[in-house]
């Protein structure tokens, strides 16, 4: 049961107060945690859920000291425990959405299939894709699109397809989504393994630092050889985010205009 809480940024809960989005949850059990996309969900009595996302630099960390840096809202249980939202450039975000019915159509509006689902097929990422001239790397970081993949996880998965990040979505062949399909899976699942990609500020629950960048095969690693061909893994713009690619085992589209990072 929540019996406390202390939001000390209020753009974490902004536009609503803090007040109108946890202090209808102090009092109630919180009755089931669940993930949709990148949004952790606390379903509390009377069908009450509190949405969470961690965006770029959250954590979430059980019984962290006093003083922990960085913390916006802090959040007390009655068996003595308590869990703080850290979050060192303050993206994050914390939402109230009260019955099941709002909660469905909250989802329907922000997010896409989801990758561990019987829906994500090459299939129906395919007629997602029919028509578009969008680079696959945009497509993938769409979240309307498919639910929960990151630009870490995107440049991983196409490696892993053989797939350039400029490839247009809508020419991409069914036999090669079906090899994506497959390397969002892989990479998502060696990322949960791994406890996440400790690049920058993230941390598991228990405060431990992940170990998913340490078996990144292209992600962060500009001017290294590629683990499959030797060849040497580049940095480049797609969509606005910084991209790893091998043009040996990810072949350049014809026509692709490449834009190099600039330092």
């Amino acid at each position: 049961m929540l019996v406390a809480y202390a939001v000390r940024d209020e753009r974490w809960t902004a536009p609503a107060s803090p007040n109108e989005v946890v202090g209808p949850l102090v009092g109630r059990t919180i009755v089931a945690l669940r993930r949709r996309g990148k949004y952790l969900i606390w379903e509390a009595e009377d069908e009450l859920f509190l949405l969470m996302h961690l965006r770029m630099t959250g954590n979430l960390l059980y019984d962290a000291p006093e003083g922990t840096p960085y913390t916006r809202a802090h959040f007390g249980f009655d068996d003595d425990h308590d869990l703080r939202f850290v979050d060192p450039r303050r993206f994050g975000t914390g939402r109230l959405v009260a019955g099941q019915p709002a909660l469905d159509a909250y989802f329907a509006a922000r997010l896409g299939v989801e990758p561990f689902s019987d829906d994500f097929t090459a299939e129906h990422l395919r007629a997602l894709a029919r028509n578009s001239r969008a680079p696959i790397k945009a497509f993938l970081l769409d979240q309307r699109k498919i639910a929960g993949v990151g630009n870490i996880y995107a440049d991983e998965a196409l490696f892993r397809a053989g797939i350039h990040p400029l490839r247009p979505v809508g020419r991409v062949t069914l036999a090669q989504w079906r090899l994506l399909r497959d390397g969002i899976v892989e990479a998502l699942q060696l990322g949960i393994d791994s406890h996440g990609a400790s690049i920058d500020d993230f941390r598991d629950l228990d405060g431990a630092r992940g170990s998913f960048q340490d078996r990144f095969l292209v992600h962060r690693r500009e001017g290294e050889p590629c683990p499959e061909c030797g060849g040497t893994v580049r940095k480049i713009l797609v969509a606005g985010r910084g991209t790893y690619v091998c043009e040996r085992c990810q072949p350049r589209p014809r026509g692709a205009l490449i834009v190099p990072m600039t330092r």
